[in-house]
């Protein structure tokens, strides 16, 4: 059972057919970068030379950096605005031939950290927070999603969150990682004061540097870091495409 995953990100657009019963990428992937301005004509363009890379006919399945509703992007932080209330499965469908699933990115990434990754198997409330250039967030509730949560958006010293912890604060005020520690820890803390969760996944490329910061952060739900980092995104877009099968 195989699909094609495609990562729709504002910096890099990057797929890789995956293996969706074993969470596996069947090849390396494909990455090219995001054409600025990001619209959608551009970068669908890039997704359609993705899936001709791979001289692709199946499903795909794309993880969006939007809010996504019934495949309709509804918000454009990270790309151009002109793809609000554009529905994007169809016009990635329209230039493929493919038949198309799209979800938010995070939520996507979210799918294989609990079918495949650190999420597996663990019941009860999952958090997946993406550190990046913002924070992305991603809820299963006893493997159940609740789609479209953005806990990077909550306020913290009057302004939003991410601001204030995301990792492109850490490198932009060049914070040491006690201090940008203590400020995610602080964030931490906020968001188990609204929803309580039994486990706390971090992600995003500094993930991979977690026993750097990780001694401040102190939190009531265990905490561990992502195991799928750089691959999550293509595999849980492909996973979460799976009923195209």
């Amino acid at each position: 059972m195989e699909i094609l995953g495609v990562d729709i990100g504002g910096s890099g657009i990057k797929g890789a057919p995956v293996n969706i019963e074993s969470g596996l990428m069947l090849t390396d992937r494909y990455r090219i970068k995001t054409p600025q301005p990001a619209t959608p004509e551009a970068m669908t363009d890039v997704v359609a030379e993705i899936v001709d890379h791979f001289s692709w006919k199946g499903p795909v399945g794309c993880g969006f950096p939007s809010v996504v509703k019934q495949e309709v992007a509804l918000t454009a932080a990270n790309i151009h605005k002109s793809w609000i209330g554009v529905n994007v499965a169809e016009l990635i469908g329209s230039k493929t031939g493919t038949a198309v699933h799209v979800s938010n990115d995070v939520d996507a990434a979210g799918w294989a950290e609990v079918v495949f990754g650190a999420g597996k198997e663990k019941s009860g409330l999952v958090l997946i927070l993406a550190l990046g250039t913002g924070i992305g967030s991603c809820m299963f509730i006893d493997g159940c999603q609740v789609p479209n949560t953005e806990l990077g958006h909550l306020i913290i010293h009057g302004d939003i969150a991410e601001k204030y912890a995301a990792n492109s604060a850490r490198k932009r005020e060049d914070l040491d990682w006690e201090t940008w520690g203590g400020r995610l820890n602080e964030y931490l803390n906020y968001v188990e004061s609204l929803c309580y969760p039994d486990l706390i996944i971090l992600g995003g490329g500094v993930s991979k540097y977690y026993q750097e910061f990780f001694p401040y952060l102190h939190c009531r739900a265990e905490l561990v870091p992502a195991s799928l980092r750089n691959e999550a995104g293509i595999v849980g877009a492909a996973y979460s495409a799976k009923y195209l099968l």
